[in-house]
């Protein structure tokens, strides 16, 4: 089976805009205290696009001679037009789809003004508990349980 491999920007900001009037996790050290009560950025697939309607973290492919967080770096550039000071890895996610097997790594991020959507549908902020929601892709899912855990620690 093709295997493919993908990034994807785990954007958070604290669920009280007073703290983050922009919306950007600006101040965090690109992301690395996503902690209780703070929101997650999820991004739904355009339509003509593949799995058109699911949600995802914003990302996509590594291509041949990129790293993961350089690919990452890319990728948030194209579909959001905003630039990413990409952090610690989140986790990995593992999905056999029709079109291969998605190895999904995950990281947390801090973004660098707003997101303007190229790709997407549209993006919601989502908190602990409205993470599920949505319908999230697949390959996203395994990713969500860590982060479930980070915002649900007291």
């Amino acid at each position: 089976m093709k295997e493919i491999h993908v990034v994807g920007a785990v954007f958070w900001r604290e669920a009280d805009p007073e703290a983050d009037p922009a919306g950007t996790g600006a101040g965090k050290g690109a992301g690395r205290e996503a902690r209780r009560g703070a929101q997650i950025l999820a991004a739904q697939r355009g339509p003509g696009k593949n799995m058109a309607g699911y949600w995802e973290f914003p990302g996509g492919k590594v291509e041949p001679g990129e790293t993961p967080r350089e690919a990452l770096a890319r990728e948030v550039r194209e579909e959001l037009l905003a630039e990413v000071e990409v952090g610690e890895f989140v986790g990995r996610g593992v999905y056999d789809y029709s079109f291969g097997r998605v190895i999904l790594d995950a990281y947390l991020c801090r973004l660098e003004g707003q997101p303007r959507l190229t790709e997407h549908a549209q993006v919601r902020w989502l908190g602990a508990d409205e993470l599920m929601d949505v319908e999230w892709a697949p390959a996203d899912l395994p990713i969500l349980e860590e982060l479930r855990r980070r915002l649900s620690a007291g």
